[in-house]
């Protein structure tokens, strides 16, 4: 004779389902990330560029202006500009060091809430 059972879940069955299916989740939850603190890949290379853009521009502004000053046409355009490229240089690699500092910090604290949770 076949069964008559209804065809709805067994509610006791479903409550240990979900006990589980939680107990799995937290788990497996990555750490939340603290949004103000990382920067996304994009945001940083943008950092650079203008870091770069900048030196140049403000070293080329100032040669240029002391060309036309001086009627040097273009000896101080070109040391400004070289001066500003240097100056954009030696500011992006600070700010490279800085995002590693950081990074390797976030690292670390990672790794030690990993430790705490074993």
């Amino acid at each position: 004779m076949p069964d008559h059972r209804s065809d709805e879940p067994d509610p006791e069955r479903l409550a240990a389902l979900e006990k589980k299916l939680a107990a799995v989740r937290k788990t497996q939850e990555p750490p939340p990330q603290r949004a103000d603190h990382h920067l996304s890949q994009a945001n940083m290379a943008w950092r650079m560029v203008i870091e770069m853009v900048s030196g140049l521009g403000i070293g080329f502004g100032i040669g240029y202006g002391l060309d036309v000053l001086l009627g040097t046409m273009p000896w101080m355009m070109v040391l400004f500009t070289l001066l500003g490229l240097a100056a954009g240089v030696k500011v992006m690699l600070r700010s490279a060091k800085e995002m590693n500092e950081e990074r390797a910090a976030d690292m670390a604290d990672e790794e030690e809430d990993d430790r705490g949770k074993s």
